[in-house]
């Protein structure tokens, strides 16, 4: 019987119990994903500046549920994720059988293809809010996730991005091998901070240019 890995309680020892993964330092791999030219518009900035100043002061005690619905729901729905045939899935679950491991669970966000259920994944993104009950590590969960579309995307590439309270992080995992991947980690981005915020705003808008494909 196969080992069921649950994305939720998944840590770095776990994911390398399934396949040789190390992170490296290397900032140019987001050279092309960072420097994508989207033009924000005067309405798009406004909405942006807005979305500062009405959550700055409560933001920081937003339990994880608040932090999605007031904050980073409003900038999701505005990057509007739903064109051609793909759009965002919420809490839709997805799995693979890899080395004898059966990796599963449920994304915050994917991008995907797909009508009743998703098909081809392209970008993931999970939240983080540390509580009471908070437990796992997104950026593992994350990790797992990619881990899994690049398995059922056959490919060797996938993109994503985790939260921890205001501060984004995005990510790139590559397939080198078989079994061996390498995962890189960008700088952080102050969703509190309009330059920064600005900033995340254009790295998901241009997912849907560069690789939504």
């Amino acid at each position: 019987m196969k080992e069921i890995i649950s994305f939720g309680f998944i840590n770095l020892k776990k994911l390398n119990k399934i396949v040789n993964i190390q992170q490296i330092i290397n900032d140019e791999k987001f050279d092309e994903w960072f420097n994508y030219n989207y033009k924000i518009s005067e309405e798009e900035n406004k909405f942006l500046k807005y979305l500062i100043n009405s959550r700055k002061l409560y933001l920081p005690y937003y339990n994880e549920q608040k932090l999605s619905m007031k904050f980073i729901a409003p900038i999701l729905n505005k990057v509007d994720f739903c064109f051609a045939n793909i759009q965002d899935w919420y809490s839709s679950e997805i799995s693979c059988e890899l080395n004898g491991f059966l990796l599963k669970g449920k994304p915050d966000l994917m991008v995907a293809t797909g009508i009743e259920t998703p098909e081809k994944p392209y970008f993931f993104l999970q939240k983080y809010k540390k509580s009471i009950n908070s437990k796992g590590n997104p950026e593992f969960q994350v990790l797992a996730a990619m881990l899994t579309a690049i398995e059922l995307n056959k490919n060797n590439k996938i993109i994503g991005s985790f939260v921890i309270g205001q501060y984004w992080k995005f990510i790139i995992l590559e397939k080198i091998k078989i079994e061996k991947y390498e995962y890189f980690v960008s700088e952080s981005f102050d969703s509190l901070k309009l330059n920064d915020l600005k900033k995340i705003y254009n790295n998901l808008q241009a997912l849907k240019f560069l690789y939504c494909k």
